[in-house]
């Protein structure tokens, strides 16, 4: 069935919802529940009645009615935000806040840049004792808040809280750094060991890094460079060496219709964002071969030439439990992966170029660059980047990521100690958003 929403609705109808919003506004809220009660009466799934009755109920405290209109309201709503963000606070104020966080993360999923929702999210994971999840959450609160609402003096004091629960987290966390540091440090020169307190400092607050955008772990003087010369570095030959091998195994794998799997896969209650148009769907597709640190046997054992060429001769970073990662990538026609950026400079990503039909194409910043068959791609996807397939075949490139050429041995230890470090800080299955 069709839910009527405003457009749909008759005149008599959309007068009485903009009736109810001026005597909302005009602070007549008895007056605004009247009009909201006569709209359902005659249309019962109307999402802003719904939402606005529901509302005004759990102002007056009548929390079983309040929660009864506003779980119709989200379940009728294209749009269902508000209600979810409403009946967090019913469950609030039943004290029910385990309730209400699930129902703020609900909002937030259904708009995930209402910085307010994330405001909200960060409090009540302070009252559940989970200083460090709200600290991230305090984080996109104040990504997502417009600048002028955040110079704007009433709301100085809510800004205020976020930057104090942000500061603080980020102190504890250089401490526990440190500590769990300690040892690996030893040894390392003033000058060895520059750029990696420099990336602490980065981690924990000190300071700000002003080139590339990575997500998770920035590492300072790196250079922002968006596509790296294959002819520079001497193991690149003999991978693309390769080619013709890696390529029978593709094929052979789509000739038996072996199993990709989406690349996208948001996990439950998280927001989709951009990737929205991609989630869960096979228009982005991926065969992995190594996953997490962690050899997909059933997969890589029908890719044995692919996997010894890697593990014989690219540079692959190795994180436990993060790294390394191997994978077939999969563009359907007509796919386009919006703009974005990765997770760490501190790694290189590779692209092996396989089945390359016309009319697709990869731009990292400001330049784009066409897949040729057989010859690598090596480029930072913490600089913003996207990829396309416009044609109508399919698109599959071999992918993999390596250690930033830059860094020494010294920093790349430290790196993959400070990864294993952050997972150990915030625990497993602890909800850090984009971190």
């Amino acid at each position: 069935m069709t839910t009527p929403q405003p457009a749909a609705l008759s005149d008599a109808l959309k007068a009485l919802l903009e009736q109810a919003s001026t005597w909302s506004r005009q602070n007549q809220p008895e007056r605004a529940a009247d009009c909201w009660r006569r709209v359902l009466e005659q249309s019962p799934d109307v999402a802003p009645a719904l939402n606005g009755l529901g509302s005004y109920y759990l102002s007056r405290g009548e929390l079983g009615e309040a929660q009864r209109l506003l779980q119709r309201a989200a379940t009728v709503s294209d749009q269902p935000a508000m209600a979810y963000a409403n009946l967090s606070r019913v469950h609030s104020a039943r004290g029910d806040l385990p309730q209400a966080l699930e129902a703020i993360k609900q909002a937030i999923q259904a708009e995930p840049a209402a910085w307010g929702a994330h405001a909200e999210k960060a409090r009540l994971l302070q009252q559940l004792g989970r200083e460090r999840e709200a600290a991230t959450a305090w984080s996109a609160a104040m990504a997502y808040m417009p600048p002028a609402f955040a110079q704007a003096p009433h709301m100085q004091a809510l800004v205020s809280e976020a930057k104090a629960s942000i500061a603080a987290n980020q102190a504890q966390l250089r401490e526990f750094m440190l500590d769990h540091l300690h040892g690996a440090l030893e040894g390392g020169s003033r000058r060895e060991l520059e750029r990696f307190d420099h990336c602490l400092d980065i981690l924990t607050g000190r300071r700000t890094f002003v080139t590339a955008r990575p997500l998770m772990l920035p590492f300072p003087r790196l250079p922002a460079i968006p596509f790296f010369h294959r002819e520079d570095y001497d193991w690149v030959p003999r991978l693309e060496a390769a080619f013709p091998d890696i390529l029978v195994e593709l094929e052979t794998l789509l000739a038996q219709q072996r199993a990709f799997e989406p690349y996208v896969q948001t996990p439950a209650g998280e927001p989709m964002g951009q990737f929205a148009a991609l989630d869960r769907k096979l228009d982005w597709g991926a065969y992995f071969l190594w996953r997490n640190g962690q050899r997909i046997d059933h997969q890589a054992d029908l890719c044995l030439r692919t996997e010894a060429a890697l593990f014989a001769h690219a540079p692959l970073n190795r994180v436990p439990n993060r790294a390394p990662v191997a994978f077939f990538s999969a563009l359907k026609p007509g796919t386009h992966i919006p703009p974005h950026n990765g997770a760490t400079n501190t790694r290189l990503t590779v692209h092996l170029p396989l089945i390359i039909p016309p009319d697709c194409g990869l731009r990292v910043g400001g330049e784009t660059h066409v897949w040729k068959p057989g010859e690598l791609v090596l480029f930072d996807d913490t600089i913003q980047h996207e990829a396309w397939n416009f044609s109508d075949q399919l698109r599959v490139v071999l992918i993999f990521d390596i250690w930033h050429p830059m860094l020494t041995d010294l920093e790349k230890r430290l790196v993959a100690h400070t990864v294993e470090g952050i997972m150990a800080f915030y625990g497993e299955g602890a909800d850090l958003g984009e971190l």
